[in-house]
This record gives C-alpha cells, structure tokens and sequence, in this order.
C-alpha cells in the first residue's frame, strides 16, 4: 500500500463528517480571508518597508507584534505543558481531552510564527544563520531554536496520536514540552537580561511567564474543548466533563496565582529599584496604559473571570468557558502592556524637552497581521475538529 493510501486511510478514519457542514465550511473561509488578507499586510511590509507598514520607531523597536507573537507563544507552551502532563500521568482526568490540546498548540504556535514571520525584517536571514551560525550566548538563538524543536517534537507526537504509536506519541511528547518549557523561559529572558531595561531587567520574567503559561493554557483548554462540542451540538460525555472541570480549576489555582504575581511584580518598582522602572510600572498604574491594566488585565482578565468561576462553581462549562475567553483577552493586553511599558520611557528623562513617556499606537496594518494571526488559530481549529475529530473525541486516555 502506498503512503498517499496509507494517509487518506488515516484521514477517512480520523475524519469527522458532522464539522463538514456548509455552516462550518463557511466559516473555515471566513478564517482563510482573515489570515489572507490580514498577513497580507504583513507580507506587504517587505515591499513598502517595515519602518512604513509599522509604528515601530528606533526608540520603541518592539510593538504588538512582539506582544502578539509573545501571546500565542506562552498559550501554546500552557496547552504543550498540560497535554503532556495528561500523557505521562496516564488515568488522569484532562487525559482524554489531551489530544485537542496537542493539536492546538501546534496551531498556537504556527500563529506565533506566522506574526513574528512578517513582524521581522529578514525571516530568511533568521532561519539560515540560526543553523549555519549559532551563538549558544543569545536568549533569541535559543528560543528560536527550541521553538522549532518543540514544533517538530509536537509534529511527530501528534503523528503517533493519529496512527495509534502511543508510546511513541508520549516520549516524544514529553520532549516537546521540555522544549517548550525552555523557549519559554529562553522568551522570558530575552527581556529579563536587558539591563537597560529596568522593567523587565530581573530574574522573575522567565517564571512569570511560565505562570503566563499555565493560565493560557488552562483557559484555552476549556475554550476549545467547550468550543469544539458547542459547535456539533452534542452534549459531553461525563469523563469530558470531568476533563474540561479539571482543566477549569487549574485555570483557577493559577489566575489566583497570576494575580498575586502581579501585585507583587508592580509592588516592586515602588520599594526600590530604579526610577526608570518605577516611572514605566506608573504607566500602568496611572499613565497611558492605566486604561488596558486596570479596565482590561484586571478587571476583563483576573476580576470578572474569578467572580464567573465562583458563580459557576466549577460545574457550568459555559460559564467557565466565556471566563476562559476573557482570561485570554485580558492575557493578550497583558502582554502587549509588558512589551510596551518596558520601552515608554527615554533612557535620558529629566533632560530638557525630553517626555515622560513616548509615544505608541499600533498602525492598521499591525492591526490586521494580529488578526491574521487569531485568523490563523481559529482555522487550525476548525481543520482539526473536521479532520481529526474522531482522535480528539477519545473514549479513554492513550
């Protein structure tokens, strides 16, 4: 038998007729316009010039792109990290929903790489020189490159998932996630190592942002599982159920702790420290970000969804399902806060005519790669419940 027989074979039995309907056809290509049109303008930046196509000035080199490539990065590692988790504890509650979740941070990163790929002037140069000239000194060399192992890692994995090589799958798996957790912190230390940069400047970035993680993670779990049987009309199953409620009340434990994290990490900058990162941490206490922190990080991404999963709790998916979405909302302006806090103040404030914070607005066509890249993860979605959905719907954990 040939491999293109072999491969539609899998396909035929993976595939699941119920997400082929012309609604959800529909709706794939109303995603595919999005990614088009959105990383279109992306791809028009070579032509026309990033410094043109972007806000992005020599003073504020790092905009929401970064944030969004930082965004779906950090939620791919949660879903990798939980997934994996599942896998190797066999038995464990969220492990007949862990396929989805290794699925989904595969779409996750490809979104990462999708807007970090238009975001940098020579993707090219990035993808030559990261193996003909490594440099194991460079936080970027190693988060690029564990990215792309884990990506391969997750690749293979959900390979073994998809041909029944359980074994396979699981070992893989679990380096997939090592490696994710690595460019994760590798991420994390591309901003904790610039001393110039007093907000970021410190050792607890790396650890916030696998805190990031797992609260991305967790959310988008229940977000997708709940997405997934909403969009098929068909009830869960209890052992689903009991997946997804799992998944939620570890979205719980660690919104708790995300939300201590970040008291403490502003509370920091105002009992010592520099006044660099003192005057960047008041940006959001009461300059131009004090609007995203306090209506959007805090109030749309930690306070409204504690109060649903009071509410709902822990029992109504919906529920904790629209919590996740806001947890993810409030994620992704958290992100884009941290990235663009760290460059608002000039190195010289106190001279002369020199402003207390610079200026940043994202241009449209920035605007228009971010929504190519959820365009991007909302079709992979969509591609996975349609040709894998007989995998994700497992009757018990591989």
């Amino acid at each position: 038998m040939s491999i293109q027989s072999e491969l539609a074979n899998i396909l035929t039995a993976s595939a699941d007729p119920r997400m082929a309907t012309p609604g959800k056809n529909k709706a794939l290509f109303i995603f595919l316009a999005i990614v088009v049109i959105g990383l279109g303008f992306g791809v028009s930046a070579f032509v026309v010039g990033h410094h043109n196509a972007y806000n992005n000035t020599r003073e504020m080199p790092w905009g929401i792109l970064i944030a969004t490539y930082a965004f779906w990065a950090i939620t791919s590692t949660g879903l990798c990290i939980y997934a994996a988790m599942s896998h190797v504890l066999g038995g464990t509650r969220m492990g007949i929903v862990s396929n989805r979740m290794v699925w989904m941070s595969i779409m996750t990163i490809m979104g990462a790489f999708a807007t970090i790929g238009v975001e940098i002037a020579s993707p090219h140069r990035m993808l030559l020189y990261n193996v003909l000239s490594p440099n194991p000194t460079s936080n970027i060399w190693w988060m690029g490159t564990l990215y792309g192992l884990a990506v391969g890692c997750m690749l293979v994995e959900f390979f073994g998932i998809i041909t029944g090589l359980a074994r396979l799958a699981i070992i893989i798996g679990v380096f997939g996630a090592l490696a994710e957790v690595g460019a994760n912190s590798c991420l994390g230390g591309v901003f904790a190592t610039l001393a110039g940069r007093p907000y970021w400047y410190g050792g607890q970035l790396p650890i916030y942002f696998l805190t990031s993680a797992f609260l991305s993670g967790a959310a988008a779990a229940v977000f997708f599982n709940h997405m997934a049987y909403k969009l098929r009309g068909e009830e869960m199953s209890e052992a689903v159920r009991r997946a997804v409620k799992s998944a939620g009340k570890a979205m719980t434990l660690v919104l708790i702790l995300y939300m201590v994290a970040t008291f403490w990490r502003l509370l920091s900058y105002y009992v010592g420290g520099t006044d660099l990162g003192r005057t960047a941490a008041g940006a959001l206490i009461h300059g131009p970000l004090a609007v995203n922190f306090w209506v959007v990080e805090v109030g749309v991404g930690m306070l409204i969804p504690l109060i649903l999963i009071i509410l709902a709790r822990g029992e109504n998916i919906p529920t904790m399902s629209f919590a996740g979405v806001l947890i993810l909302i409030g994620q992704f302006v958290a992100r884009y806060d941290l990235v663009v806090a760290g460059q608002l103040v000039p190195h010289n404030i106190g001279w002369d005519n020199v402003p207390t914070y610079f200026s940043y607005i994202p241009s449209f066509s920035e605007f228009a790669v971010v929504a190519g890249s959820i365009g991007v993860v909302g079709m992979g979605f969509l591609l996975g419940e349609r040709f894998f959905g007989k995998v994700f719907d497992q009757k018990e954990h591989h």
